[in-house]
C-alpha cells in the first residue's frame, strides 16, 4: 500500500495544514479562522488594552481576510472579559488582550470565576511598558535615595495615589515599600485618571504611574520623574534612572500586554495564533506604532510566554500576600 504524508505551512494564513494521500484520497484540515474572530478587551474603550486590541485585530483582519471584532467587556479588574474567553469553545476564535492584571487577579480576588492556568491559553506578548515613579514638584526630592530618606523621617506621612486597591500601581508601590522598608499612605481612587489629577493638584505626594500616561505631565514639568521600574532605562527618558540602579538591585515591575485564547485550544491553533501575532508585532508599521505609545515590542513563543506568565503569577502572589491586598 502506498502512503505519503506531507506537512506544509500556508504562509498567507500562518495555519498548519495536513494533507494525507492514501489510495488517491486527500484529507485536509479546515482553514483557520473559519468564522468571525472575537477579540475581547477587558477594559473600557480608549484605554491601553483597547488601543492595542484594535491595533492587533486590524492587522489580523489583513492577514486572514476574515472579520476580527473587538468586544469591550470591562469590569472586575479584567475578570469579566477574561471569563468570556475562559468559557468559550476551545477553537481559537475568541481571543483576549489583557494587561498584566491577568497574572495578579488569581491572588488578589478571593473568588475567581475561572481557573486562570487551566482556562486561559497564553498565545504571546505584544509588548511591555515601564511604570514610572513620579512625585509632585513641590516634594523636595530628586532621587530614590532622597525619597527613601524623607519617608524614613516622616513615616507614613507621604501619600501615594493609585487607580484602586489591588491595581498594578498599588502593588508596585507595595513592592517598593517592602524592598526599601519604608511606609507610605495609600490613597486609592476610582481609576487612574482621578489618581493622576490628585497628584497634579498636590493632593498626594507621589505615584507609580504608567509611563505612557505620565509622560506628558513629566515633559511639561507638572510631575517630576524619579525612576522607571523597568530593568533598563527607557529611551524616551534616557536621563531617568531605573529603580534598580537607584539603590534597589533587581527591582523590576513592568506592565505588559499579552494575548490569550481559551484553555484546551489545540496546540497547533495556539502555535498558529502565535506566529501570526509575532508577524504582526514584528512589522515595521506596528513596531513604530507601539514605540510611539511607549510600548516595547516583544515576540516570545507561546511556550516562552506561558513560562513568563507562571513567573509573573508567582511574583505578584508574593506581593499580594505581603500587602494584604484583597478584592471581594
Amino acid at each position: 500500500m502506498f502512503l505519503i504524508r506531507h506537512w506544509f505551512v500556508t504562509l498567507s494564513t500562518g495555519f498548519f495544514l495536513h494533507a494525507g494521500l492514501q489510495g488517491g484520497a486527500i484529507a485536509q484540515q479546515p482553514a483557520f479562522p473559519a468564522k468571525t474572530v472575537r477579540f475581547i478587551a477587558p477594559f473600557s474603550a480608549g484605554g491601553s488594552t483597547d488601543i492595542l486590541a484594535r491595533l492587533v485585530a486590524q492587522h489580523m483582519n489583513k492577514q486572514w481576510g476574515q472579520s476580527v471584532i473587538v468586544d469591550n467587556r470591562p469590569g472586575a479588574g479584567g475578570n469579566i472579559g477574561a471569563e468570556v474567553v475562559a468559557k468559550s469553545p476551545p477553537d481559537g476564535h475568541v481571543l483576549l488582550l489583557s494587561a498584566s492584571s491577568v497574572a495578579i487577579n488569581p491572588s488578589l480576588y478571593k473568588k475567581m470565576p475561572f481557573d486562570t492556568v487551566r482556562d486561559l491559553a497564553p498565545v504571546g506578548l505584544v509588548g511591555t511598558t515601564p511604570n514610572i515613579l513620579v512625585v509632585h514638584p513641590s516634594l523636595p526630592v530628586q532621587t530614590v535615595r532622597e525619597l527613601i530618606s524623607l519617608a524614613q523621617k516622616e513615616r507614613g506621612a507621604l501619600t501615594y495615589a493609585t487607580g484602586g486597591s489591588g491595581t498594578g500601581s498599588h502593588l508596585i508601590a507595595e513592592l517598593f515599600q517592602y524592598e526599601t522598608k519604608i511606609k507610605f499612605t495609600h490613597i486609592p481612587y476610582k481609576g487612574s485618571g482621578p489618581g493622576t489629577i490628585a497628584l497634579l493638584s498636590g493632593e498626594v505626594a507621589l505615584a507609580f504611574n504608567n509611563l505612557l500616561a505620565a509622560m506628558p505631565h513629566v515633559r511639561n514639568g507638572k510631575m517630576r520623574a524619579i525612576a522607571v521600574t523597568s530593568a533598563s532605562r527607557d529611551t524616551s527618558l534616557p536621563k531617568v534612572p531605573t529603580v534598580s540602579e537607584s539603590g534597589i538591585p533587581g527591582f523590576e515591575a513592568d506592565s505588559w500586554y499579552g494575548v490569550f485564547t481559551t484553555g484546551g485550544t489545540p496546540t497547533e491553533v495556539v502555535r498558529m495564533l502565535n506566529q501570526v501575532l509575532v508577524k504582526i508585532v514584528d512589522s515595521a508599521e506596528v513596531r513604530n506604532r507601539l514605540n510611539a505609545l511607549g510600548v516595547v515590542p516583544k515576540t516570545p513563543t507561546a511556550a516562552e510566554f506561558q513560562r513568563f506568565m507562571a513567573t509573573e503569577m508567582e511574583k505578584w502572589a508574593t506581593v499580594v500576600k505581603i500587602s494584604n491586598a484583597t478584592v471581594e
